[in-house]
């Protein structure tokens, strides 16, 4: 069993200037993951992805990040940009 649901993982969708589509992505798990030009649908399948990328972590035997609190989430944000 996994740390977290994939819920309570922090999920990412801003408009992209350069790509010219919303890109979404899960700060702890992936970086741009899902892109289109439906933030709603991007959305979804980063929810997808996520989940995805969890259970990949888990057959692997890998460790699966712990879900970030809402105090650390800006210092994530921050490396990201």
């Amino acid at each position: 069993m996994h740390r977290g649901s994939p819920v309570t993982y922090v999920k990412v969708v801003e408009w992209s200037d350069e790509d010219k589509c919303f890109v979404g992505s899960c700060p702890q798990l992936m970086y741009g993951g899902s892109y289109g030009d439906d933030a709603t649908k991007v959305f979804v399948e980063l929810c997808e992805m996520v989940e995805e990328a969890i259970e990949t972590l888990e057959e692997a035997g890998k460790p699966v990040p712990q879900p970030l609190a809402s105090h650390e989430l800006g210092a994530v944000l921050q490396r990201s940009a």
